[in-house]
């Protein structure tokens, strides 16, 4: 699966156009709407690493099993929108997640309950990010309202300096207190809400970047 390099064309392309692309059989624009979204399923991953596999995989490593699955059966997807593609997504994610969490508990069988419960959860914590860009920015442009906005969170997420993208994951996504992202960080309360409140200034000029 190719990623976008500088002088790819297809990288400046919007994931509407480069599915159109790559459902007429372009390798290249296949490989690069996959690559947007592997930060975003990153952060999707940790989220249910967290509350489900107590760190026993890497996020990382779940956001490109997805990609790698999403590649191979590309062909019986049959949606045009990216909030179809995303969710497309979400689902893989979402059976990856079951299937390492059976292995997790030692069972074998199939849990289709399981499966939908974690869908569920997956599509729930891709709203709630996506609210967190309307959070950030009050007036999000025309191409942040087009675009998947929890994509774009995701994105900004890994241009900021580690301690403030740790906070926010740790105050946003792994949903904890002050005190306890305190204790995570080994930091004081009140340096953790001083923290917390230049983290998402920071987020919010980045993502107002693009407007």
């Amino acid at each position: 699966m190719n990623r976008c390099s500088v002088d790819d064309s297809t990288c400046r392309l919007s994931p509407e156009q480069l599915l159109e692309l790559a459902q007429r059989g372009d390798q290249a624009a296949l490989g690069s709407l996959l690559s947007m979204y592997r930060r975003y399923l990153a952060l999707l991953a940790r989220a249910q690493i967290n509350r489900r596999l107590q760190g026993k995989v890497d996020a990382s490593d779940l956001a490109q099993e997805t990609l790698l699955e999403a590649h191979r059966h590309f062909g019986i997807f049959r949606g045009t929108s990216e909030a179809a593609f995303a969710a497309w997504l979400r689902n893989i994610l979402a059976g990856l997640v079951a299937n390492h969490v059976r292995r997790f508990l030692g069972t074998q069988c199939r849990d289709a309950r399981l499966e939908r419960s974690l869908a569920v959860e997956i599509d729930n914590t891709s709203c709630a990010i996506g609210r967190g860009v309307a959070a950030a920015i009050p007036t999000p442009s025309e191409q942040a309202v087009k675009r998947e906005a929890s994509r774009l969170l995701a994105d900004a997420l890994e241009l900021l300096p580690e301690h403030y993208r740790q906070v926010i994951l740790l105050r946003h996504i792994d949903e904890l207190s002050f005190a306890e992202v305190a204790a995570q960080m080994g930091r004081s309360v009140d340096s953790v809400e001083k923290l917390w409140v230049r983290a998402l200034g920071r987020l919010r000029k980045s993502l107002g970047a693009g407007r």
